[in-house]
Formats: C-alpha cells, structure tokens, sequence
C-alpha cells in the first residue's frame, strides 16, 4: 500500500485524536550487508511491527501472500503485523532465515549481520522489529494493511526526506554512534508512516475503523478512550453523540459490533494487560485508573475477558523476539 495514494482527511478525524499517544519503539536492529543472489526471511513476530530502510539496493519485498515490492535506495517500509516475508536480490532467489545469519553486537539494542563471502557495494538495509504503544487502539493496528510503503508520500509530507538521507548517510558510512542514531530515525519514519496513513482515512480499511468514520460516532470513541476510567453510561455516551440512548445504542453495535459498555470493557482490558504487563504497574493501580472501585471488582472483569487473573501476567516474562 502507497500511504500517499490516498486523500488527506478534512476537519476533525478522531484517529488521529487517537493517535496523539502513539509510540512506536523498536526492540532490535540489524545492520545487514548482503551479495547477490541474496535472499533473507523474516519469520512471524506475533505483537510486532518489521521496518526496513534500503541504503543500497535495489531489492524485491515478499509478503507472506505472495505480494512482490521493489525496494531502491532511500526506500522504506513497515509491516504493521509483522508477519513472514523476504527481502530478495530477485523474485526467484531462495532465502535463509535471518537467525541463521551470523552477527556481531554493535551495541546495545544493534547487531550487525554480514556473511563470511560478502563483497563491498551489494545490498544493505537497516531493519528494526517494533512494538507498537498506542494504548488501547490494538484495533487500529489490526486494520492497518499488509504492508505501509513511503512511496509519494514524501510529496505530502517532504520532512521525511532529510531523514531518509540522513539514515542512508549512517548506513553507508558506519560513523561512530551511527547505530543509535539509525535506530532514533527508524522509529521516527516509522510513526511518519503510520501517522500518514490515518491522516488520508486509515486507506479503504472496514469495520471498526468505519466508526471513527462517522463524525458523530467517532467523537464518542474518542472520549471512551481519553477517560476509560469514567464511569460511563448508555445516557451520558449518547448525548455524545447528541442522539437518543435507542438511536445510539443500536448505531454503535451496528458499528463496531458490541454494545458500547462492553466496548468500554474491551478498551480497559486492552489497556490494564499493557499497564501491568509491560509498564509494570501494580495492579491496584490499574484498576483504580479504569475506574474499578476494587480489586476484586477489576479481577473479575479481567478474567472474565482476558482468560486470566491480572497477577498471571506478573509472572510472565517480556517477549523478546529474534
């Protein structure tokens, strides 16, 4: 998908009130410097987003569906969902898996991958493998498309330019603290990307993103989602939306495909397993931010929708994925 193929979104877009809390750190990058035929596989990283910066290319992108895209230098792209796909010198060269590449450690969070035969001048990139902080708009994410390419949309928004060749410059040239400079901008173009596909409409996206659509409806979500701590009621949510609670209780189920209340809970839910989960927050804490008068209150609602008591992700270990 060309972000920039589409058209910017008029007057008030509340995915783009949602997006305002974004965040969207990488965990692990690798430098990676390959000879053609060349072809590297990036198997699934279930919760993570795969970026790439081209600093010499060209390149061919695989999907997991089979999709071809031709990456050039001063090229990038994110795979939201981070699913399998290549990178290849040409459609029918075979690929190796990226952990059967040897690496060395550039720093902390950076390693570099470049086999033994490898020649000056072929193929490098720069990937990073992401994780999305947007609280609860999980359901933002799972609506974004298989694959997010800068593309024209450097016309629109010509500030990403200075990045791209600033990343290309580190690439190429390894200066000293190049690694986490390459890491920053990565991060940086990658929420430039997403931003630029809610700010032209979330693309030809359905389902729950048709409710931020609709200016009345989208105002209400955007308020659940700024104080899901409130209690809200039917009453106080349609007046929102400046309707009647029938009107408004029947046009958001039709919507999104649940009642609002139990939206709201999904929304507390999505955020108490990212507050005590990766934040690390007590749990009492959590669930006096989502407005539970008491533990118990909240472990109930957090089992009955999570599967598990909230204290079962106190013993679970931070994924890190390779």
């Amino acid at each position: 998908m060309d972000v920039a193929d589409l058209e910017p979104v008029p007057d008030f877009d509340p995915a783009s009130e949602l997006l305002l809390g974004m965040r969207l750190v990488g965990v692990q990058y690798r430098r990676i410097e390959l000879a053609p035929p060349c072809g590297v596989r990036f198997g699934q990283a279930p919760g993570r987003a795969q970026f790439h910066f081209v600093g010499r290319g060209p390149l061919l992108l695989r999907t997991a569906s089979g999709a071809l895209h031709r990456l050039d230098a001063g090229d990038a792209v994110l795979l939201p969902h981070g699913g399998m796909h290549e990178l290849l010198s040409s459609a029918g060269t075979p690929s190796r898996d990226i952990a059967a590449f040897e690496s060395v450690d550039i720093c902390e969070q950076v390693c570099a991958v470049k086999p033994a035969a490898c020649p000056a001048g072929g193929p490098l990139v720069f990937s990073g493998c992401m994780e999305f902080h947007l609280g609860g708009m999980q359901m933002l994410v799972a609506s974004m498309p298989e694959v997010m390419l800068v593309g024209t949309l450097l016309d629109r928004y010509p500030e990403i330019r200075p990045m791209l060749d600033a990343m290309e410059r580190e690439a190429r040239a390894r200066r000293a603290g190049f690694a986490g400079i390459l890491a920053r901008l990565a991060d940086v173009v990658s929420a430039f990307i997403v931003r630029g596909w809610v700010e032209c409409g979330c693309g030809d996206a359905t389902g729950w993103v048709q409710a931020l659509r609709d200016p009345r409806l989208g105002k209400v979500i955007v308020a659940l989602h700024r104080d899901p701590g409130r209690p809200w009621t039917v009453a106080e949510l349609a007046a929102q939306m400046g309707s009647s609670r029938s009107v408004f209780a029947e046009r958001f189920l039709a919507v999104t495909g649940m009642t609002p209340l139990r939206y709201l809970t999904e929304l507390r839910m999505q955020l108490a397993v990212q507050w005590i989960e990766r934040e690390r927050q007590p749990i009492e804490t959590v669930a006096y931010r989502l407005g539970y008068g008491s533990l118990a209150a909240f472990s109930r609602a957090f089992k009955r929708v999570v599967g598990q008591p909230p204290g079962a992700l106190r013993g679970r270990p931070l994924a890190v994925h390779t």
